[in-house]
């Protein structure tokens, strides 16, 4: 065979198999839609939706005397670019409860005298609260916060120059003083790596049937799909919870995280959310024609979890359409429940809003599940 026949040969072999590998990603759609849409999704998602620097954050104040001062500060906070103001409240117990419900991240209360000590050349001070269990989201506005006030009274020739001291910021860094970043990604890291497992290990399990070929065996057993779909979860419950607290002891022993509110409710909260993924796990399962695209369907749906939940980024910084993403996804509300529960003290009257959407999520998430389980029987 001359050298020129043998080349001939090997460049047929390879292009029939560059054929046979298209014509195979044709077929495998959810396996080319991936290729395709995570790298959009990445760059959608960091581009437009991330912000390390978040702005328009919720503030609430409170002004013992409506006066021109105070209305110079109102008038300062609302034009800012890092504070969103959401009300003036009546009391410092009603700032109180919205902080830790996580209504708003900041409180600012303006003391009775503040103008009268303005105008006599005191230095009056001005009580900043903050929710300090993020604080990459705090730390920056907080900054910010003196300047924003001082060119407001220098504006209003209240004071003389902007860079006299003419007043001072008192703050309050809530339930994270020492602005301590372990506080906040060890619970962040409970949320994430139940997510990320949990999905795993369900959204394999009934693919993993199929390609066995044990399914057959299953559906012909007198089993209805509700009770095949809790026999397959109850195990990884049980490794959920295993999980858990391991992360929790590990986070409290080596870290030193604090647990301001109840275990029971903590206990219930993080039951909850195993629950949710799991069977949004499960869904994907039934979804899914193999375990490779089961793996793909969780990567996709984790990606979003943990870019737009507040895990890594501020969530009251991001866009309001990626607010409304991040709302939809069960680490999002999981966050905030054992963020409010380990850091504040929270009660379940401050959680009955990410309490009830987790529970929505795995209403519809098992529905899903049973009906495309019902299909698969048929």
């Amino acid at each position: 065979m001359s050298a020129r026949a043998a080349r001939g040969g090997f460049l047929t072999r390879v292009g029939a198999m560059i054929v046979k590998e298209f014509i195979q990603l044709r077929r495998d759609r959810v396996t080319f839609a991936t290729m395709i849409m995570i790298p959009l999704l990445q760059l959608i998602l960091f581009g437009y939706a991330i912000n390390t620097t978040p702005r328009n954050l919720p503030t609430a104040v409170f002004t013992h005397e409506n006066n021109e001062v105070s209305r110079a500060i109102l008038a300062a906070l609302r034009n800012t670019a890092f504070f969103a103001f959401v009300r003036e409240v009546k009391s410092a117990e009603d700032a109180e409860h919205m902080i830790r419900s996580g209504e708003v991240l900041f409180f600012v209360e303006i003391p009775a005298g503040f103008e009268r000590s303005l105008r006599r050349g005191e230095t009056p001070q001005l009580l900043v609260a903050a929710d300090a269990t993020d604080p990459v989201g705090s730390a920056n506005a907080l900054a910010a916060l003196a300047g924003v006030v001082n060119s407001a009274l220098v504006r209003e020739r209240f004071v003389d120059a902007p860079g006299s001291a003419a007043f001072e910021i008192v703050q309050h860094r809530r339930y994270n003083p020492a602005g301590t970043s372990q506080l906040n990604i060890v619970p962040g890291l409970l949320g994430t790596i139940l997510t990320m497992t949990m999905l795993i290990f369900t959204a394999l399990s009934v693919t993993r049937e199929i390609e066995r070929g044990t399914m057959e065996s299953l559906l012909s057993m007198p089993i209805h799909p509700v009770e095949i779909m809790l026999g397959k979860i109850t195990p990884y419950v049980l490794v959920g919870i295993l999980q858990a607290l391991l992360i929790m002891g590990a986070g409290m022993i080596l870290f030193g995280v604090p647990l301001e509110g109840s275990a029971i409710l903590l206990a219930v909260t993080t039951l909850l959310f195993i629950i949710v993924n799991l069977s949004i796990g499960y869904t994907f399962s039934t979804l899914a024609q193999n375990q490779l695209q089961a793996v793909q369907m969780s990567f996709m749906f984790f990606l979003p979890s943990i870019l737009l939940s507040g895990f890594m980024f501020p969530f009251s910084g991001m866009p309001l359409w990626a607010q409304w993403i991040g709302e939809g996804l069960p680490l999002t509300h999981y966050l905030r429940m054992v963020r409010g529960i380990l850091l504040k003290g929270s009660g379940f009257s401050d959680l009955t809003t990410d309490a009830g959407a987790l529970v929505v999520l795995m209403l519809v998430a098992m529905a899903i599940a049973v009906a495309r389980f019902r299909q698969t029987l048929d």
